[in-house]
C-alpha cells in the first residue's frame, strides 16, 4: 500500500516561494506517476502538476505554468513541487498523488493514493 507524506507548507507573502516535498513509501516509486492537487476554502479540488514516473514529461495547469515546477528524485522516493511568485489565489491545502497512469485523471478520479496535505498560505 502507498503512502504519501506531504511537508514543506507554510505562510509566505505574496511574490514569494515554497518547496513542497512528498515522501513516497510502499512501493516501487520509478512505478509511479506523481502529481499535486490542490483545494481551497469552499473551492473545487485543482489540479495543479503531474510528472510521468522517469521525469521526462509533466504537465501543469494553466493557473500555475510558469510560476511552479514539478520534480522528482527517483532515488529518494520524493516528488517536490517547487512554487515561486505565489499568488493570494495559491492558498489552499496541497495535496500529493501517487498514480500507476500517466496522463494524471486532472479531476483526480481513479488515484491511486493521496496524501493527507499541507497548508500553503500566501498573505498580501
Amino acid at each position: 500500500q502507498v503512502q504519501l507524506v506531504e511537508s514543506g507548507g507554510g505562510l509566505v507573502q505574496a511574490g514569494g516561494s515554497l518547496r513542497l516535498s512528498c515522501a513516497f513509501s510502499g512501493r516501487a516509486f520509478s512505478s509511479y506517476a506523481m502529481g499535486w492537487f490542490r483545494q481551497a476554502p469552499e473551492k473545487e479540488r485543482e489540479f495543479v502538476a503531474g510528472i510521468i514516473w522517469s521525469g521526462d514529461r509533466t504537465s501543469y495547469a494553466d493557473s500555475v505554468k510558469g510560476r511552479f515546477t514539478i520534480s522528482r528524485d527517483n532515488a529518494k522516493n520524493t516528488v517536490y513541487l517547487q512554487m515561486i511568485s505565489l499568488k493570494p489565489e495559491d492558498t489552499a491545502v496541497y495535496y500529493c498523488v501517487a498514480d500507476l497512469v500517466y496522463p494524471l485523471n486532472t479531476r483526480g478520479i481513479g488515484m491511486d493514493s493521496w496524501g493527507k496535505g499541507t497548508l500553503v498560505t500566501v498573505s498580501s
